[in-house]
């Protein structure tokens, strides 16, 4: 039996995770309102926007759905599995999470950090981790999973013997997500040709890319990231993190967020943004996180 399913006389029971998924679902077409009550003209999908729990220096703290509901158009956060005080490994935690969610209708569209210090997606043991980090997704409804990997524990896209165990082993975990309504990210320091490649190896829907716009840069693969959107399509990116350092997002940096966003756009990507904008308090980071809302709306022209 997994550590994740409760007794009847637990506040939550467990149930199948096609109804915990139908249930947030609901919840969350309640709080952008349901595009099925809305004019037939005028139903094109809601722009979805989450933050990331980590930036908003609230890793551990479930009074983050709190925080997370004082902003406009934030609708989601994307919360840590194995870091801060109380991390989602403990049952309770998950409860005490799964509560808050529920009692600020506030969406969990992913979780980051499946892997403990030590651990990487190159690890033998790698595997083990994903799958408990799979059921966490599958218990609080989440639909991604983030897999970070980067500088040495990248491999090599042109050496088979760097890169074939990874594949090997996202093959074997990734039945058991697409099972779960879960899709593994992988977000890693590779350019987006190589991201490609390892998606297509991999091939299987269980398995996506998680499109770090900035972090392309940031590692070097200038002037690739952008039209690298065009190049991974809509049926391998998952999903996208935004980040512009601590600066605004329509503010000039590594990304040209104007031009991304119309470019993600393009492609027919209708999933989460989750922000990753760093933060000097909490209050600065409701008034940016309020500004960039706004920006990404204005260019989605949602």
């Amino acid at each position: 039996m997994s550590i994740y399913t409760l007794p009847a006389s637990e506040l939550f029971i467990s149930v199948r995770f096609d109804t915990l998924a139908s249930v947030h679902r609901r919840r969350f077409l309640q709080s952008v309102g349901s595009p099925l009550l809305a004019p037939c003209f005028a139903a094109a999908p809601p722009v979805k926007i989450g933050h990331r729990e980590a930036s908003m220096r609230m890793v551990g703290d479930p009074r983050v759905f709190e925080v997370v509901r004082m902003i406009p158009g934030l609708n989601g956060v994307e919360l840590q599995i194995v870091s801060g005080k109380h991390n989602l490994l403990s049952r309770q935690t998950l409860i005490r999470y799964k509560s808050e969610a529920h009692r600020w209708g506030i969406h969990i569209p992913s979780l980051a950090g499946p892997f403990p210090p030590g651990v990487s997606v190159r690890s033998t043991d790698a595997g083990a981790h994903l799958t408990k980090a799979i059921e966490c997704a599958a218990f609080l409804g989440a639909s991604v999973v983030l897999v970070p990997f980067f500088r040495d524990n990248c491999p090599d896209m042109s050496k088979s013997e760097e890169y074939s165990p990874v594949v090997a082993m996202l093959r074997e975990v990734a039945p058991r997500a697409a099972g779960s309504g879960v899709t593994l990210g992988l977000e890693n320091s590779l350019n987006p040709a190589g991201n490609a490649q390892l998606c297509d190896l991999v091939a299987h829907p269980g398995v996506r890319i998680y499109f770090d716009l900035d972090n392309g840069e940031f590692y070097g693969h200038h002037g690739q990231i952008v039209p690298g959107i065009r190049l991974l399509g809509k049926e391998r990116i998952c999903q996208v993190h935004i980040k512009n350092e601590d600066r605004l997002i329509e503010n000039e940096g590594r990304i040209p967020w104007r031009k991304a966003l119309a470019e993600l756009a393009a492609i027919g990507y209708d999933g989460w943004y989750v922000l990753e904008s760093r933060h000097s308090s909490q209050q600065q980071c409701i008034d940016a996180t309020t500004h960039n809302i706004r920006f990404i709306r204005q260019v989605l022209k949602s």
